[in-house]
């Protein structure tokens, strides 16, 4: 069965039949938010139900294909849905959430030369410098505010005709509760106007247990922070997915570092924890979605031909964003996608603990 072409009814029901630790997510999609793939199929699933009417087809419908990236937020109870991020996904309908964001250019960079030399130093310096800086003080029952400028380069296929556009660069905020229980995402590329839930709860009103892949605050502070120890445990659970071992690796820990807040040992963990992995490289110069410039440590999918950069502060180390950008031919599904296309790029702008869901810090209002 090609599951690229399911409909969202089919979705899912091949949810029930396949397990989110079954599915391969190969890294060359990676630049799509899994989390917001999930949320396209609820909204459209939920517009359909909610109609009164049928809704008249669309005489040319857009086909959207996303680079799947595997990401640690997505609602619990969609997640043996993932397994679709396999293949080419087609989205077709006037409802997916995204009408408020209208496709433009797809967004591109330099590539920039990657070196194996200093990236120990480099991953030192970064862990020193983390180390440093005050621990973030967070209290059970709070929530967890991120907010990002983010952007995404995929391939639209309308009557059969492909082409590579970007949603451009925009806002993004998150909201998660410390338990993993409830979370909001407002995303104008997932949900239409206001946002919508993210919840980890299942279909009995349990709280989805935490895990790697979909982790809470409480379940990062049990973590241990033995470099040894982490990595093991992230190769044990990521096995089977991404295209092998050591880049899946390198894109879990890259996962925590964009979109969770790592408790402080934790955080100074990571990065001790990706100087063990091989392949990975510096990048002297990378620009985050903000237009920051910084220096990046990077890993090449050797798969796919494309590169995940984490990009920090040339001189605090303070971490930035991540890009990950096409560097070696390799055109996607069209034969479109060229080096230098930037599939997926973020730049965080706030993370902090709230008290309340939906609360905005002052410091980024």
């Amino acid at each position: 069965m090609n599951q690229s072409r399911l409909t969202p009814d089919e979705w899912r029901e091949t949810a029930r039949l396949v397990s989110l630790d079954e599915a391969d997510f190969p890294a060359g999609r990676h630049a799509f938010h899994r989390e917001e793939l999930m949320n396209f199929i609820d909204q459209d699933t939920r517009s359909a139900a909610s109609a009164t009417t049928p809704t008249p087809a669309p005489t040319a419908p857009a086909r959207r294909r996303g680079f799947m990236r595997p990401l640690i937020v997505i609602p619990a109870a969609a997640c043996s849905l993932a397994v679709i991020a396999a293949g080419v996904v087609t989205l077709t309908g006037s409802s997916s959430g995204n009408e408020s964001l209208v496709a433009g250019p797809a967004l591109t960079a330099q590539v920039g030369a990657g070196t194996a030399q200093g990236v120990p130093q480099l991953l030192n310096q970064i862990s020193l410098a983390a180390a440093k800086k005050p621990a973030p003080t967070v209290r059970a029952g709070q929530y967890i505010y991120i907010e990002s400028q983010v952007g995404t380069t995929y391939e639209k296929t309308v009557d059969d005709k492909t082409t590579v556009v970007s949603d451009g660069i925009h806002r993004r905020q998150t909201w998660r509760s410390t338990d993993g229980a409830k979370g909001w995402l407002i995303d104008p590329a997932v949900f239409p106007p206001g946002g919508g839930t993210i919840d980890h709860i299942n279909e009995k009103g349990e709280i989805e247990p935490a895990r790697l892949g979909g982790p809470s605050y409480d379940y990062l502070a049990t973590l241990t922070t033995d470099p040894d120890t982490l990595l093991a445990k992230i190769y044990k659970e990521t096995k089977g997915q991404g295209n092998s071992p050591d880049q899946q690796a390198f894109t879990t820990i890259g996962d925590l570092l964009n979109e969770s807040m790592p408790p402080a040992d934790l955080n100074v963990a990571l990065f001790r924890t990706a100087t063990k992995i091989p392949g990975v490289v510096l990048v002297k110069d990378a620009v985050d979605a903000a237009g920051r410039h910084g220096v990046a440590v990077a890993r090449l999918d050797e798969t796919s031909g494309a590169r995940t950069e984490w990009i920090f502060d040339a001189k605090s180390y303070t971490y930035l964003g991540e890009r990950t950008i096409q560097v070696r031919p390799h055109g996607g599904d069209s034969g479109k996608i060229k080096p230098g296309t930037i599939l997926y790029t973020s730049a965080i702008t706030a993370r902090q603990a709230v008290d309340e869901m939906k609360q905005v810090p002052s410091s980024a209002a």
